[in-house]
């Protein structure tokens, strides 16, 4: 049986539905938003989400970038891998396919939570060459502790499990859990927010994938690329994420990254632009000024 979301049924009231498109490339067949004009931002969500994440986000931006935000391989509406190819430069280097086929170079780039290690890690292996990386919460370093010891092999152990991703998803019809959830994020989000994550994680299909992404994930890569990156990094935080602390970005500048600079949230947690989308697209736009975009 068919476990993925339907573009028609499940995609009727989906955020910014005028400006998506579906594409294929990289052997996969994506689902992609496009919006605005002006220079190029490719922003990607992080694990579990999906573009409904930027539904006010985008149109904040468009009027000054033209926006290309996809949903990840096996997340949304946007076909799964091979399971092995989960990876972090595996999907890498789905993103560079993507943006070969559609013929674009960022000139900006925007990732959310894994998202910004995605980007990173297609800028060292050369599939992108913007002037400047944004990561907004990025889950960039490995756990440290008990945590990082128990957690990829339960995700490996999950992803294996045909049974858990039906069991995960049969869970999600109950909002209170999906809201506990979002709550555990540090972010507070309108009601109609908490919805689409629950409409994402009612779908074995999606649940499978962000368990894939997770139990292939080795950040142990950035922290050998990381010193390598040439290009501008900032580094956007909010200060009440609770999902990657805020103590995290200034280890990456600390240890790995001395040039990157930190642009703290006061107030907001790691769906921060969810929560307050104009803020942090004024963020993004003050950032962008500083490349003459």
């Amino acid at each position: 049986m068919d476990d993925r979301l339907d573009w028609e049924k499940d995609g009727r009231d989906w955020p910014n539905r005028e400006c998506s498109r579906f594409v294929s490339a990289g052997g996969l067949r994506w689902h992609v938003q496009q919006m605005g004009q002006g220079p190029v931002l490719l922003m990607l969500h992080g694990t579990g989400a999906s573009t409904h994440s930027w539904r006010d986000f985008a149109p904040e931006l468009a009027e000054h970038f033209t926006l290309i935000a996809p949903d990840m391989p096996g997340h949304g509406f946007t076909d799964s891998p091979a399971y092995d190819r989960m990876s972090l430069p595996g999907m890498a280097g789905f993103v560079g396919a993507l943006m070969r086929e559609l013929g674009v170079t960022p000139d900006l780039v925007l990732g959310h939570s894994a998202g910004a290690a995605i980007l990173i890690q297609a800028r060292l292996d050369g599939w992108i060459a913007p002037r400047a990386i944004i990561s907004l919460n990025g889950a960039l370093l490995p756990w440290r502790g008990v945590p990082g010891r128990i957690f990829s092999p339960a995700a490996k152990l999950f992803a294996r499990n045909a049974l858990a991703s039906h069991y995960f998803a049969w869970r999600a019809k109950d909002r209170r859990m999906i809201q506990r959830l979002v709550d555990s994020t540090g972010s507070k989000l309108d009601p109609l927010g908490v919805d689409f994550y629950q409409s994402l994680i009612r779908s074995p299909a999606h649940v499978r994938a962000s368990l894939s992404m997770m139990a292939n994930w080795d950040l142990g890569l950035m922290e050998e690329g990381l010193p390598r990156l040439e290009t501008p990094l900032f580094l956007v935080v909010g200060e009440e994420d609770s999902t990657v602390s805020p103590r995290e970005a200034r280890r990456v500048r600390r240890s790995f990254q001395p040039a990157a600079e930190i642009v703290a949230l006061p107030g907001l947690g790691h769906l921060a632009h969810e929560e307050r989308p104009r803020e942090v697209a004024d963020t993004v736009r003050r950032i962008a000024a500083q490349f003459g975009l």
